[in-house]
């Protein structure tokens, strides 16, 4: 970890939407941390080289037939020991995610979001 930067942790949100990477790039600005945005496209992700990451926010459905799962193995090379916060319009954790995702929070959701954020960068969130 450690991609505070001016006393703000450092979110990368991944999402094969750019609307709503603006719109949940804008909610964790908001929420006093520092975003970074990434187009999830085509099962692969265009990951900010050379960015150390605090927490990771990631979109379970990626397109048609891809999910977050397929994104973890480049995103835990790329951010090792980040925590991933699985994004989704689902009712609790996928199966196949649990194990492998640190948290997890329903899209329309931002108050919860933030308060998932910033219990893991230990700004005393609730969850």
């Amino acid at each position: 970890m450690n991609g505070t930067i001016n006393g703000k942790p450092t979110v990368l949100i991944l999402d094969d939407d750019p609307v709503h990477l603006k719109i949940y790039g804008w909610i964790v600005d908001r929420g006093n941390f520092r975003a970074l945005t990434a187009l999830a496209r085509n099962g692969s992700a265009d990951l900010p080289a050379g960015e150390a990451v605090d927490v990771v926010v990631l979109d379970y459905r990626l397109g048609a037939s891809i999910t977050a799962k397929d994104l973890l193995p480049p995103i835990r090379s790329a951010f090792p020991g980040a925590p991933v916060v699985i994004l989704s319009e689902l009712e609790w954790m996928p199966d196949e995610l649990k194990g492998e995702a640190t948290g997890f929070v329903r899209k329309g959701e931002p108050e919860e979001l933030l308060n998932v954020l910033r219990h893991l960068t230990g700004q005393n969130g609730v969850l």
